[in-house]
């Protein structure tokens, strides 16, 4: 790889700082520090893992943020999905920091906004492609990039220490569905200059060759529009696939279909694309969902969310005969185009197993391309770009660990390849990187309007009572005496049917009550003593019987 050039900064050197993003799909939001200046690119939330229970949604700890927010010049921002912009509202709340983005990726940041009541409150700026502004000691300028949301945008980041150039998330589309080609030239042009690091998207640098265009869609969805002309079509997809969208409805339009979009979060995105002129719906051919039942099946396209089994999603409550409109019958056919996130493919198979049952004709397989770039588009910006140092990003470790493996096969020395993680300070500049230390880290549950409000004590709590259930030990004593006045009263719930089990309850409420006697009758009287021993001793006697450990909690009522 070619060597940066030289740049006089004083001695000063830049740092990378990612704030989450570096061990799963998720979470993206990096800090870029140099002096009194921070950038921030994306904010974006991830989705609970399983054993979260309860809990809506994971956004980062911005801590370093807050406690250096006089040197944050604003959030910079790649693109419009989830994972890069969901945890905004909840950032500004405590940061009222300017946002930047382009046109749609503001959009759809503005409906978030207004859902938070943020939207008068936040500064935003809408940047066009090949555009810079200047943060601080930053200038950041914002290239074309391909994705499977249109307006994304890949960041050169020019500091006094040098330029660095985030992918975002990315493909090369040479025949996109909407817009331009991803700006190959620019990255060229930007890779004689010298840069320093290269930020490169590694969702894809498992996977050999390259990634299909978006538009070979477009003659898979008529094949299907034409192999099946009198059953009424479903297609399930993510909300913000605009470019997907865009080609259901070019094959609804020829085959004289009318088009219903459903789900919340679909809705509004197309409201969204269809203002700014990202999407381009013939007239008459979008219909409201009251009006389905004025046509017949063979007229009708239904474009939904759910393709990825979300419970409350309009295909799930479709399948689960829970939907208010909608009713799946035999004579629909319903395509899932989209491929099940890492983690989501036992939901997605009891969505499709339901839609089966109910007699549906469901199609899951070569209705879907990637919006991530595969190994080959990956070198091809390596050789563009020619970075000093290589820092792979968005990805589990396995994927970034592909991409370290295909920098150092394209020539970039190991000790020049940094595996870093959330959390890391790597400061670099053109003599050396290094890592030099680290900042607090780590996921902030969302759970209803509480946020971080529920930790690991409480989610440990959650599992024990899920696994388990829990026992309740009720007893009055003499606010006087500390005499046993009542009880004990047991109450169970998630344990045992308490119908069915009156003899291993009677067991309990007799050992309890010898227990309790033992304890007052030595003269005990101090309630946290009391609670452990009914404690342990129930906990025992429940294990011998049962082999199983319910939450255990005693509740002194004073008389």
């Amino acid at each position: 790889m070619k060597k940066t050039k030289q740049v006089n900064n004083g001695g000063s050197k830049l740092k990378v700082i990612p704030l989450g993003g570096l061990e799963q799909i998720g979470l993206n939001i990096t800090a870029f520090e140099y002096e009194d200046s921070i950038v921030v690119v994306d904010c974006g939330l991830s989705f609970p893992d399983d054993d979260m229970l309860g809990i809506d949604m994971v956004i980062p700890d911005i801590t370093y943020l807050k406690e250096n927010v006089d040197k944050v010049k604003g959030f910079v921002i790649t693109h419009g999905h989830e994972d890069h912009i969901g945890a905004l509202p909840y950032v500004l709340k405590q940061l009222n920091i300017p946002v930047y983005a382009t046109r749609l990726t503001m959009g759809i940041i503005e409906n978030k906004l207004k859902e938070h009541n943020l939207l008068n409150h936040t500064k935003r700026k809408v940047i066009k492609f090949g555009q810079s502004i200047n943060l601080g000691q930053f200038r950041i300028e914002f290239i074309k990039t391909n994705h499977s949301i249109v307006d994304a945008a890949a960041l050169a980041i020019y500091s006094p220490a040098g330029t660095v150039v985030h992918t975002g998330d990315f493909k090369v589309d040479y025949t996109p569905v909407f817009g331009d080609a991803i700006d190959l030239q620019r990255f060229a042009e930007i890779g004689k200059k010298g840069v320093l690091a290269l930020l490169c998207d590694s969702t894809n640098a498992e996977r050999p060759g390259f990634t299909p265009s978006e538009r070979t869609l477009s003659r898979i969805f008529d094949t299907i529009f034409h192999e099946h002309p009198n059953q009424r079509i479903l297609i399930a997809t993510f909300a913000s696939n605009v470019d997907r969208v865009q080609q259901i409805i070019n094959s609804a339009y020829k085959y004289n279909r009318k088009v219903v979009v459903e789900g919340r979060s679909m809705v509004n995105i197309i409201d969204t694309a269809m203002n700014l002129g990202c999407l381009n719906i013939p007239e008459n051919t979008l219909i409201n969902i009251e009006q389905l039942k004025n046509y017949p099946d063979e007229r009708t396209v239904i474009i939904t969310t759910g393709s990825q089994g979300e419970s409350m999603a309009a295909l799930s409550r479709m399948a689960g005969s829970a939907h208010r409109k909608i009713s799946i019958t035999p004579n629909d056919v319903i395509i899932f185009s989209s491929h099940p996130i890492p983690g989501n493919e036992k939901a997605v198979t009891k969505v499709i197993n339901e839609l089966s049952i109910k007699g549906a004709e469901v199609i899951f397989q070569d209705v879907h391309v990637s919006g991530h770039a595969c190994q080959e588009e990956i070198k091809l910006i390596y050789t563009l770009v020619q970075p000093k140092y290589a820092i792979p990003v968005h990805g589990e470790f396995k994927h970034r660990k592909a991409q370290s493996r295909l920098a150092a096969d394209l020539g970039i020395p190991k000790e020049n390849i940094f595996m870093i993680n959330s959390g890391d300070v790597l400061e670099m500049d053109e003599e050396k990187a290094q890592v030099t230390g680290k900042v607090q880290v780590g996921s902030i549950l969302v759970d209803g309007l509480g946020v971080g409000d529920v930790g690991n004590v409480v989610l440990r709590d959650r599992q024990h009572l899920a696994e388990d259930g829990i026992m309740i030990v009720v007893l009055g004593l003499d606010s006087a005496t500390g005499q046993l006045v009542s009880g004990p009263d047991l109450v169970s719930r998630g344990f045992v049917y308490v119908k069915e089990s009156d003899e291993l309850m009677e067991e309990a409420r007799a050992l309890m009550t010898n227990v309790l006697d033992n304890c007052i009758g030595r003269g005990c009287s101090d309630w946290g003593k009391i609670k452990s021993t009914v404690k342990d001793s129930l906990g025992d006697f429940i294990w011998k019987k049962t082999k199983r450990r319910p939450m255990i909690l005693p509740i002194s009522m004073e008389v």
